[in-house]
């Protein structure tokens, strides 16, 4: 019996030895300081008594990895990351233990690593690929209680034009995402609910200059991220918070004698509550926030000089009483190991009323001519909802998306106006409602190789926007005739993309090839008069993108890029409704607008020592088919001319430039960030034709000039706990399309001061702290010049407190 038994454990154990020849090592990321998963970490597996690389893999997104078919023997893993410090654990296996599962790594940063410098200069990242800047907003000062257009304007290479766009590298062809994806809350392909996203509810905001193939292909100035705060404690937790402030405090320039003028001291409230509920498979989120204010959006005052003599000033003031909620929530459901599904949703709806007088005076004589009235009700409204599902693979670092998405946005626009001159009395009202429906639907594929990874997708776009246009006219109506009553805009958007990143320990390359099938169609009614045709077209574009890293040494990195991308215009570019809150300073879209296409090339480096970092890139735009407003004259009415700012194609242009941010720790207490992106703007001569309201030709002269945006950031740790933040901004004079753009600067304050053991905020913040950001350009079209001032309200004092809970 002993013997058997005996025989019988000799027999088990050989079975073991024999059976596992192999073994699998198996993680999970995070970081130390936040306890946040960190995905794409290096991880490597040395043989211990040659220290030569056997394999290695990348942690996925949720920080895991899982390296199986390892043979029996004695290892060494290193888990190393730029800018923190590597973690080695040993691994000696003899057969008996196949799993080697190490649990939960933390990193740390390295004490000579790039830290990652804050909007408030605290710290800076610019990621190993150097084809992405992250800045955190935790700890934010100089915007706090402002929203995310505040917080962008100390962010290296971005600046904003006169319509509120985001302008990355003197560009404002710009894809706004959130969280990864395009939203009802920015728009598909503009910006204009950036500047009520709160910044408090934002974690970070990333900059990418030159997306892979796996991002759309179109903004080829770039693509700004903007990343949601997501709570990782279990249970119920959250903050509630109240802002306070006020707007225009002082004026630019006296306003043109009107019995209304513009708008001062605005008065601003915001109420948010944010909140967030943690189960071991469930995660229910619900963040909020409501703006009730007066604001002076626009304060636009434009001197026409005409070359017959005459000389006249206009000031549009756009006197705002607005009422605004965000609430956006969801839950995230954990179906099992490997598979996780997020059902989320938005709700966006603001109304406001708009007041404005605008007087026309003869600057000759000092006269009025005219006094034009209108009242604006505007109410817009997005609902925003979407399924994310994701399933990882047994191997780490191997996982299939799939998202749905859709989205109907509303815009039901109102304009009462009212005319009194000598000329004419009269009044007149339009309306434009338009229903905007958008379904995407996309899938994502990812693998993880031992040296990089392969990426892989789908997507398909749907988006139609019918607008209804109502006329009401008066007496002598300044409205234009013949526009008819509806347009209808149809945009299907087809992709598939391919991306293979290989990563040495010296360098690394990343190429992929974006295929993208668009069709459009823009319906006019019949009764249009200004355009012969609808208009209908489709093309297929290859986008390729190509990224090449050199590592220098543990501290330097260098980096070329190429990407092809393209700018499609929108409904709102499209549009052949006039605006009319400048009856002689007309906007308007163009139905034959095309797209523009870039190529665009990147050389850039990173070097960091202990205290600090320095980023330096020059690249170089290439666009073909640009297209912007068009200043020109319609004198077809006998009593005053029109000017009309219109979008047309305008030939080839080229944008060559230099970025460089500096980060230094001058000491315990005081940290500095530097930064300038200096650009030549070339401009090819171009003629071209005009439609609306007739046919008339216009002419841009070659310009070529150079443009710089300076910016400089000290961020002081303050006895009593108190954080404090100065920002100086400088952006210089720039050529645009018949003329140029005359320099501006900003200069913004912050304090934080930390109350109730930490669990609660007081905040005050002043932006523009001496009224000098307005926008100030000078055209020269035919047969008149211009100068276009836009004083809008850049001038903001904020006081904020959050609690959490």
């Amino acid at each position: 019996m002993i013997k058997q038994t005996l025989t019988i454990f000799i027999l088990f154990i050989s079975f073991l030895l024999n059976g596992q020849e192999t073994i699998t090592i198996s993680g999970q990321i995070i970081e130390q300081e936040t306890q946040h998963t960190f995905p794409f970490v290096t991880i490597s597996i040395n043989d211990e008594s040659t220290n030569n690389i056997v394999t290695g893999t990348i942690s996925d997104d949720d920080g895991r990895f899982e390296i199986k078919d390892l043979k029996i023997g004695k290892y060494i893993v290193n888990i190393s990351y730029l800018g923190f410090e590597t973690v080695q654990r040993k691994i000696s296996s003899g057969g008996l233990n196949p799993i080697f599962d190490l649990g939960k790594i933390e990193l740390k940063p390295s004490t000579e690593s790039l830290n990652e410098v804050t909007i408030e200069a605290k710290r800076a990242t610019v990621n190993s690929a150097l084809d992405k800047k992250s800045f955190s907003l935790t700890d934010n000062v100089a915007q706090s209680g402002g929203s995310v257009v505040d917080a962008m304007k100390t962010m290296p290479g971005v600046a904003f034009d006169q319509d509120g766009k985001v302008v990355l590298r003197g560009s404002d062809k710009v894809v706004v995402l959130i969280d990864g994806k395009q939203s009802s809350l920015t728009g598909f392909g503009n910006q204009k609910g950036l500047n009520n996203i709160p910044a408090s509810n934002i974690e970070r905001i990333e900059i990418i200059n030159n997306p892979s193939a796996k991002y759309d292909a179109n903004g080829f100035a770039g693509i700004v991220n903007i990343i949601y705060k997501k709570e990782k404690q279990t249970g119920l937790n959250g903050d509630v918070g109240l802002s306070f402030g006020l707007g225009a405090l002082s004026k630019r320039r006296e306003d043109t004698p009107t019995d209304y003028g513009s708008f001062s001291v605005n008065p601003k409230l915001i109420p948010s509550l944010n909140l967030n509920y943690r189960t071991d498979k469930l995660n229910y989120f619900l963040q909020s926030e409501f703006i009730i204010q007066e604001a002076l959006p626009n304060n636009e005052f434009t001197t026409r000089n005409y070359d017959d003599g005459r000389n006249i000033i206009s000031q549009v003031p756009e006197n705002r009483r607005q009422f605004r909620s965000i609430i956006t929530g969801g839950v995230d459901w954990e179906l099992s190991d490997n598979d996780a599904i997020t059902f989320s949703g938005m709700y966006d709806r603001e109304k406001h009323i708009d007041t404005s007088q605008v007087a026309f005076i003869n600057l000759d004589n000092n006269v009025r001519n005219r006094l034009y009235t209108w009242k604006e009700e505007e109410i817009t409204s997005y609902i925003n909802v979407a399924t994310n599902y994701k399933h990882n693979f047994a191997q780490a670092g191997h996982s299939f998306t799939a998202n749905a998405q859709y989205t109907r946005g509303l815009e039901d626009e109102s304009y009462f106006l009212n005319d009194s001159s000598a000329i004419r009395i009269g009044r007149d009202m339009t309306n434009i409602r338009a229903i905007e429906h958008t379904t995407s639907l996309s899938t994502d594929y990812t693998r993880a190789l031992s040296s990089g990874k392969v990426e892989a997708g789908a997507k398909v776009r749907f988006r139609n926007l019918p607008v209804d246009y109502t006329i009401n006219r008066g007496n002598q109506s300044i409205i234009y005739p013949n526009l008819g009553k509806f347009s209808k805009w149809k945009e299907n958007l087809y992709a598939f993309y391919g991306n293979y990143l290989l990563e040495k320990e010296n360098f690394d390359v990343e190429a992929g090839l974006r295929a993208e099938q668009t069709e459009v169609s823009y319906q006019l009614d019949p009764t249009n008069t200004y355009y012969a045709s609808n208009d209908k077209y489709d093309y297929f574009e290859l986008f390729p993108s190509v990224r090449f890293t050199y590592k220098l040494n543990d501290k330097s990195k260098f980096s070329l890029f190429y990407n092809r991308r393209v700018d499609r215009p929108g409904e709102p570019e499209l549009r052949i409704f006039p605006k009319y809150d400048d009856p002689e300073l007309l906007k308007v879209g163009n139905p034959y607008l095309r797209p523009q296409f870039t190529n665009s090339v990147e050389a850039a480096h990173r070097y960091n020592w202990g205290s600090g970092s320095l980023f330096t890139a020059v690249y170089h735009r290439q666009i073909k088919g640009a297209y912007q407003r068009i200043f020109s004259v319609d004198n077809s009415n006998a009593d005053y001319d029109i000017v009309n700012k219109i979008y047309q194609n305008t030939g080839e242009s080229t944008n060559t430039g230099f970025e460089l941010l500096f980060s230094q720790d001058l000491t315990e207490n005081w940290k500095l960030t530097a930064s300038t992106n200096v650009y030549k703007n070339s401009i090819n001569a171009y003629d071209g034709t005009l439609l609306f309201p007739f046919v008339r030709t216009f002419s841009i002269d070659k310009s070529s000039d150079t443009a710089g945006d300076f910016k400089i950031s000290n961020a002081f740790t303050l006895p009593y706990d108190i954080e404090a933040q100065v920002t100086g901004l400088y952006y210089s004079k720039r050529n645009i399309p018949q003329g140029e753009e005359l320099a501006r600067s900003s200069v913004d304050l912050g304090l934080k001061k930390s109350i109730w053991d930490k669990k609660g905020e007081i905040t005050l913040s002043a932006s523009d702290l001496f009224n000098n950001f307005g926008l100030m350009q000078r055209i020269s079209g035919e047969g008149f010049t211009a100068t276009y001032e836009n004083y809008y309200e850049t001038q903001i004092v904020r006081l904020g407190m959050k609690y959490k809970f």
